[in-house]
């Protein structure tokens, strides 16, 4: 278990567990707005059961935990431990503060604020390598094993788990909780791919070893070169890739221009880059 890990993250996972709060007590709750996850499964258990839904909540907290730590590894399960121990704490702060005061009474925009701040609070404590427990596992464990993006199979469970509840609430309230998952879905895909996001710069020139030397010292990006062909007249071509940040695509782009007036360039953005000089350190 790395210690140093889990110190590291229990002041994020603090902070995005207090933005959940938020949300909830100021916007979700006085709205009375129905929302996905595991207090979403226990309301429709209760309804076809009879099973409290803090007894409901309590076993499948459990069984996810244990899921967690089979799979994820025993620091994400300390931190997530953490998270599930912090969410009540913070709650009853957030609701000791609030009091009985209320900040909004447009439904609509309760939505939009509760879903920012859940969405917010999910990106937060997930980009930590924690959870908030319950329901964030099993879309964490099939980003880990199947590639699924968090934020698709966020939004698949949570909207299953929204119209599950028709039975007990009614059409109108039923629509504002898919736009209420809706929401934190979207923000939640934002904010996974925020500070990730770069850009691919694909360069055709007959200069390529002038544009190479050119990124190489006054960009400090690395280059890949490819030989290729052109298609119509099928004379050899040098092409060059680099990955760049979003700031200094155009000074890049600058750069190569100077160059090469007439050179080919194809810009695009990826949404995640790994590797030396992005996700590991530079030589």
């Amino acid at each position: 278990m790395n210690w140093k890990q889990i110190l590291k993250t229990l002041p994020v996972v603090a902070v995005g567990n207090l933005v959940m709060a938020a949300g909830t007590v100021l916007f979700i709750l006085p709205a009375g707005l129905i929302t996905g996850g595991t207090t979403g499964i226990a309301i429709i258990m209760e309804h076809l059961t009879g099973m409290p839904i803090p007894v409901f909540s309590g076993i499948f907290n459990v069984i996810m935990f244990l899921l967690g730590l089979a799979f994820l590894g025993k620091t994400f399960a300390a931190t997530t431990l953490v998270s599930t121990f912090l969410s009540p704490v913070m709650l009853a702060v957030m609701q000791w503060i609030v009091g009985d005061r209320v900040v909004c009474d447009d439904l609509l925009l309760c939505v939009l604020f509760g879903g920012v701040c859940v969405g917010a609070a999910i990106a937060v404590i997930v980009r930590a390598g924690s959870s908030t427990g319950g329901m964030d596992i099993p879309p964490l464990l099939l980003q880990k094993f199947a590639g699924v993006p968090l934020s698709r199979s966020l939004y698949a469970f949570d909207f299953i788990i929204v119209l599950g509840q028709a039975i007990v609430v009614d059409a109108h309230m039923l629509l504002y909780g898919v736009l209420l998952v809706m929401v934190y879905t979207i923000v939640v895909e934002k904010l996974m791919a925020s500070g990730e996001a770069q850009i691919r710069l694909e360069i055709v020139s007959d200069r390529a070893e002038k544009i190479r030397d050119a990124i190489l010292q006054d960009v400090d990006r690395g280059v890949t070169l490819l030989h290729g062909q052109t298609g119509y007249l099928r004379k050899d071509v040098d092409v060059l890739i680099t990955i760049i940040s979003p700031r200094e695509c155009h000074h890049t782009e600058q750069l190569v221009r100077r160059i090469d007036p007439h050179a080919f360039m194809v810009t695009s953005r990826v949404t995640r880059v790994t590797g030396r000089g992005f996700s590991e350190a530079k030589r």
